[in-house]
């Protein structure tokens, strides 16, 4: 039986009713994730994080892009502003965050395994900071990451081998921090490979064979 006009207006917003819950939560958990990465910044010392408040919609604060259709954040650029702390877990939950780039400040502790969740992240970078710990397992699940740049940091622990051949990796920077071990031979999975930086790190062993199909890479 087909739906009368008004059975069909009220479906219609419904849906409109639906869709506008089910953004606005989401960009409601980009905003509670914001706050958890201030709540986690123990010294702000140039007040870069002064306009983290409620006189703004989140999408203004200071070091935050917002995409246009969606209003979710997809850019978190905080880098020289010697902010000191801890990096939240909660970034994981911004899934439309594509990047994260923090670098020159004194953020320690580890990197938080929840930032694997982040399918859509194409830039990592972290140099110049405190970060402890091992590397994220969990890289192989970032398909779009370009740049991944964790050089200068005190991070320990061997070198993740999950690199995948479909990555889009162009930039790996792990330069001056405690890892040990060997290369991992999937590093020679990434065909779009222009830069390893590897520099200072107390790595053994042989340079795999896998290496050779590096074509462009600047090792």
């Amino acid at each position: 039986m087909l739906l009368s006009k008004l059975e069909s207006v009220l479906v219609v917003a419904l849906v409109i009713h639906i869709i506008g819950a089910v953004y606005g939560s989401s960009a409601e958990s980009d905003h509670l994730a914001l706050l958890e990465f201030k709540s986690k910044i123990t010294l702000d010392p140039q007040g870069a994080l002064t306009s983290w408040n409620d006189s703004l919609p989140f999408c203004q604060w200071r070091g935050v892009t917002c995409g246009r259709r969606h209003r979710r954040v997809t850019v978190l650029d905080l880098q020289d502003l010697g902010l000191v702390g801890s990096l939240s877990p909660y970034l994981g939950n911004m899934s439309f965050l594509g990047n994260i780039t923090l670098d020159n400040n004194n953020l320690h502790g580890s990197i938080p395994h929840e930032i694997g969740q982040l399918h859509r992240l194409q830039v990592l970078s972290l140099p110049k900071n405190l970060f402890t710990g091992e590397i994220p397992a969990n890289m192989s699940s970032w398909p779009k990451l370009s740049l991944f740049n964790l050089k200068d940091n005190n991070l320990s622990g061997k070198i993740p081998n999950d690199f995948s051949s479909k990555s889009l990796i162009t930039v790996i920077a792990l330069s001056n921090n405690d890892l040990t071990g060997g290369i991992p031979p999937s590093i020679g999975n990434l065909t779009s490979l222009e830069i390893l930086a590897l520099q200072g790190c107390q790595l053994g062993g042989i340079i795999p064979s896998s290496f050779n199909q590096l074509k462009t890479c600047e090792k």
